[in-house]
């Protein structure tokens, strides 16, 4: 018979708080089209998207992590004293170690709480909520703090024609701690691996560093494969995340799907046949593709700008490079 107690954590968890940050520069698509051969025309009707924010030298992704973490912390109504772990998503820190969470963690103020970094893609978000779900309930810690945060600006070629409009650069982070009923559903969840060519980055950096290659690494994607992949496959992962948590679309009151391309959002309201009562998050039109950020950051603005309120239940769902994807159903803070 096992000596070990048994953990002493929460019977559920739920997200107590939200923030974000957007740089204070916005990119509209005329400044893309200085580099490209296309048009503002052609950027909307491929992608819906119009603007995006793109950071300045001061705004890294250290400092976009404070700005919105501080508003979740406060948004919660906790003190980052009282926060057990950093779980921090991110593809554009480009430091291999130490991780940014551990400066985050350290910066915002909390008692020596355990941090780490993640690279899932743009379905960091998810991942990260599902590993602070299992803290809270386990007991590792009572509250997690959550971050998706991108400076995909970096990681753009302007000269790519099917990329250079996609990306935008903004942190979003949540507060997940303690509930006395369920908020946070199971996730759906996965990999798939043979499809890892179709979002990559263009070469290593150690070609870049050896002089293999002149041109600074950035992402690429296959856009077509991409698109039906995400239309047919993750309405699929949508269903699968409605049902483990036991409710139908009928019960939505928010549909938060990563803000990738309006063309993949409208078509998956369309497949997962959303009521016309649901608010569908559409962010991508003024914030573009922020990857692991996109999530919190149109959860927020929903929130802030009363589309969506505290108690509404949502479907978010994550899906990009790796292939990665994640679901869940959410009670919003």
């Amino acid at each position: 018979m096992s000596k070990i107690k048994p953990s002493k954590g929460a019977p559920y968890a739920r997200i107590l708080g939200v923030g974000g940050y957007r740089p204070t520069r916005v990119v509209p698509n005329e400044v893309i089209l200085e580099t490209i051969d296309s048009s503002d025309e052609w950027i909307r009707s491929r992608s819906g998207i119009a603007t995006r924010h793109w950071a300045n030298d001061q705004e890294t992704v250290t400092a976009m992590s404070l700005e919105a973490s501080g508003k979740a912390i406060a948004d919660a109504g906790i003190t980052p004293q009282q926060i057990g772990a950093v779980v921090v998503s991110t593809v554009s820190h480009f430091k291999q170690t130490p991780a940014v969470a551990t400066e985050i963690a350290d910066k915002i103020g909390t008692a020596k709480a355990a941090a780490f970094d993640i690279s899932a893609g743009c379905a960091g978000f998810g991942y990260g909520l599902t590993l602070a779900k299992g803290m809270v309930v386990e007991g590792s810690a009572e509250y997690v703090l959550v971050i998706g945060v991108e400076r995909l600006s970096d990681l753009t070629d302007l000269e790519d024609r099917a990329t250079a409009f996609l990306f935008g650069d903004g942190a979003g982070a949540v507060v997940v701690g303690p509930a006395k009923e369920p908020a946070i559903g199971p996730t759906v969840w996965g990999s798939e691996g043979d499809k890892s060519e179709t979002i990559k980055q263009t070469v290593p950096w150690t070609d870049y560093r050896d002089g293999t290659v002149d041109k600074f690494p950035a992402i690429t994607q296959e856009g077509q494969a991409v698109f039906r992949w995400a239309v047919f496959e993750m309405a699929k992962v949508a269903q699968q995340a409605l049902d483990a948590a036991g409710i139908t679309a009928d019960d939505l009151d928010v549909f938060i799907p990563h803000q990738a391309n309006m063309r993949i959002i409208d078509s998956m309201v369309k497949t997962l046949k959303l009521p016309e009562h649901v608010t569908v998050a559409r962010d991508v039109e003024t914030t573009g593709n922020t990857s692991a950020a996109s999530i919190p950051l149109a959860m927020e603005r929903l929130l802030a700008t009363g589309e969506a309120k505290s108690g509404d239940t949502a479907l978010v769902i994550g899906f990009g490079a790796g292939l990665v994807y994640a679901a869940t159903v959410v009670t919003l803070p």
